[in-house]
């Protein structure tokens, strides 16, 4: 399909920032069964905690109050990726096993699936948001994205431009969508309708844009992986800003955008969990207590950061 391209200005080069002790704040990890490799986190309204156990093909929910881990078989072959809690305060699963989009009801504990079209084999689903319409929209690794109309079962599936690399997804405060592609390293926004995908250059060439979130003015938060950078792009103004992770060679996973618009990264390199203040323009460090953490992603509400240890088999929550 055709992809329509925009230039950007560029405003700068990476601002070099220096992380600094974070203040005062509660940090506690909860162990999960070994093996599961957490992958992607959501916190629920009941106070609960989803995550994606990838290897276990299970999807899990931890009490926070008690720390007990209830594991729910998603079928057999699921390697879950990417979960989210949806307007209908169930839980939202991409799944790369089964190549399907998957809904557990947090009542009933019931699966119910939509599997891609035959012809999309192996996609390897990555994450998913739900638009202002309801309905969820998903990336694939493989070079794909898509939309699924929960209400009706209407799935399409699109090409993504420049092949292989679709990532991290979300929704702005106004129900729209954008993407970014690892491998491509653009950010995408697909037209509601048409899936028609509009590609946004980064500053950065290569720079591996590996997740995205949206403030609540709308600005897009990307997570430079190759680069090493925290990124932003205003779409009323088309210009960009580019911050550089502390460190010597840092590597952006993980980013989320709380409820107060502080932005929260995750960096391999620091095994650490970097909140940024763009006011400030100042980042504060929290390192995990243990090695190899590899936070892969971040979700958080009101008071609550939550990021999955898919290193450690564990969650972590920053209060």
């Amino acid at each position: 399909m055709r992809q329509t391209l925009i230039s950007v200005a560029l405003l700068c080069v990476p601002f070099l920032l220096v992380a600094q002790p974070a203040e005062a704040a509660e940090v506690q990890y909860f162990p999960v069964p070994e093996g599961d490799h957490p992958h992607d986190v959501a916190p629920a309204p009941d106070g609960t905690v989803w995550y994606t156990g990838q290897r276990a093909g299970a999807l899990g929910r931890l009490d926070p109050k008690t720390g007990q881990v209830e594991r729910i078989p998603l079928g057999e072959g699921s390697a879950p990726h990417g979960v989210i809690v949806g307007p209908d305060g169930a839980a939202w699963v991409t799944d790369s096993g089964l190549n399907a989009i998957v809904r557990v009801d947090p009542a009933t504990k019931a699966v119910k699936t939509w599997p891609l079209p035959k012809d999309r084999a192996n996609a390897n689903l990555n994450t998913p948001a739900f638009d202002g319409k309801g309905r969820i929209w998903f990336t694939g690794q493989a070079g794909i994205y898509g939309r699924l109309d929960p209400g009706t079962g209407a799935m399409e599936v699109w090409d993504a431009p420049k092949g292989r690399g679709p990532y991290g997804i979300d929704a702005t405060p106004d129900g729209e969508i954008y993407y970014v592609s690892l491998a491509g390293s653009f950010l995408g926004k697909p037209d509601p309708e048409t899936g028609e995908t509009t590609v946004i250059e980064p500053t950065t060439k290569g720079a591996g844009t590996r997740r995205v979130w949206a403030d609540s003015k709308g600005r897009l938060w990307v997570s430079e992986w190759n680069a090493g950078n925290l990124s932003v792009y205003d779409p009323a103004a088309k210009e960009w800003r580019v911050f550089r992770l502390p460190g010597d060679a840092p590597h952006a996973y993980a980013v989320f955008v709380d409820d107060k618009d502080k932005v929260w990264v995750s960096d391999f390199a620091a095994n650490a969990i970097l909140r940024f203040d763009p006011e400030k323009e100042a980042f504060d460090s929290f390192p995990s207590d243990k090695p190899d953490a590899a936070v892969r992603q971040m979700l958080g509400r009101p008071g609550e950061m939550w990021g999955a240890e898919s290193g450690t088999d564990r969650l972590v929550v920053i209060r």
